[in-house]
C-alpha cells in the first residue's frame, strides 16, 4: 500500500512570530500491510503482498508471520516497490508486455506473472 500526502499543512495553535516556510511536496509512505479484512472482498492486493500470502500459505501460517529471522524479508530478495509496479499498467493506462519473475524467497521458488498470478513452488531440497 503506498500512501501519497500533496501538501503538506501545519496547523499551529499559537503560531510562530516571523515568517514560516510552507511549502507543498509530496511524501511517499510505504506500509507493509500483511494482513487484510476478510470481509472486504473487493480489495486488490499488490503483489508483493500476494507473494508473501502465497508463501504463508504454503507454510500454514498468518501472512503476519513471515518476518525476519525466521524468515526472509521480501526486500532482502526482490524490490517489493519494483514488483509492484513492473506488470502495472503505465501512466496512461495502457497495459504493459506479458512476461513473468521468477525469484527464491523462504525456501520456495516464486513465479509472478503480468496476469497477476503468483505460483509458489517447493525448491529442491527444501528450506
Amino acid at each position: 500500500m503506498y500512501i501519497s500526502a500533496h501538501y503538506c499543512l501545519f496547523m499551529y495553535d499559537n503560531p510562530p512570530l516571523g515568517p514560516v516556510d510552507l511549502y507543498s511536496t509530496t511524501v511517499t509512505v510505504r506500509a507493509m500491510l500483511l494482513s487484510a479484512d476478510s470481509s472486504d472482498a473487493t480489495a486488490v492486493h499488490s503483489l508483493s503482498f500476494e507473494v508473501i500470502s502465497a508463501v504463508a500459505e504454503q507454510e500454514g501460517i498468518d501472512p503476519m508471520d513471515i518476518e525476519p529471522p525466521e524468515y526472509d524479508a521480501l526486500y532482502d530478495v526482490i524490490n517489493p516497490e519494483a514488483l509492484d509496479s513492473l506488470f502495472a499498467p503505465r501512466e496512461d493506462g495502457t497495459s504493459r508486455g506479458s512476461g513473468r519473475v521468477e525469484f527464491v524467497f523462504c525456501g520456495y521458488h516464486v513465479v509472478v506473472t503480468s496476469d497477476g498470478d503468483v505460483d509458489v513452488l517447493e525448491e529442491k531440497g527444501g528450506r
